[in-house]
């Protein structure tokens, strides 16, 4: 008789993760090493995923209204939780020098844009 699997957790953590923007609120899933989770790795994966220089990154915050500040802190993160990274302001608005239009986006249809429902 086979004994019992135990309840392994995936090796993977998987997080939705995007910039915090006026203009773009969707998610990418980003993947994290649980035996390598630390607050470095998380912004160094977010901001390759996203297109960003880490260094831009102020803060990262769990939506809603929570602050990820040390390792701790994103040990405990769980399965598709959802995570912003606040840009810094350098006298123009980085949310908008960093986050493309969608007239920028090689897959932009102008026909679609026009429809109206």
């Amino acid at each position: 008789m086979a004994e019992p699997q135990l309840d392994m957790k995936p090796s993977e953590l998987v997080l939705k993760v995007r910039i915090q923007s006026h203009k773009e609120n969707d998610f990418i899933e980003v993947e994290l090493d649980r035996q390598e989770l630390s607050y470095q790795n998380l912004l160094q994966a977010s901001c390759y995923e996203l297109g960003i220089n880490p260094e831009q990154v102020e803060k990262i915050r769990k939506l809603p209204n929570t602050l990820l500040r040390k390792d701790k802190d994103i040990l405990r993160l769980q399965d598709f939780q959802e995570v912003e990274l606040i840009l810094m302001k350098n006298g123009s608005s980085a949310l908008t020098e960093y986050t493309p239009s969608l007239l920028e986006k090689p897959c932009y249809n102008s026909n679609a844009a026009k429809m109206t429902y």
